[in-house]
């Protein structure tokens, strides 16, 4: 699996955080047992989100012209003396 995007991360934590509170407030438990048991389950609820939110799509890259062979490059000749016409006599 590959890590998971901010996206997915965000929709997994606001899962986690809104579905215990509604659960909380939906069943009114007041002890311990109750409440750990729906904390894990709003943990769980949160990771199943996060994992089967699909990740977005890559557009592939262009693929560039292939290169020529060795006999077809050229490679620019060296000038003697360049920049020797700029010069001032005087």
């Amino acid at each position: 699996m590959s890590r998971p995007n901010a996206a997915q991360l965000a929709y997994g934590s606001a899962t986690v955080v809104f579905s215990t509170l509604a659960l909380l407030l939906l069943s009114r438990t007041t002890n311990t047992l109750g409440i750990v048991a729906i904390s894990a389950a709003g943990l769980v609820l949160g990771l199943l989100v996060t994992v089967t939110m699909p990740a977005p799509r890559r557009e592939p890259r262009p693929t560039a012209e292939p290169l020529p062979r060795n006999e077809e490059i050229r490679v620019p000749a060296v000038h003697a003396g360049a920049g020797a016409d700029t010069r001032i006599r005087s």
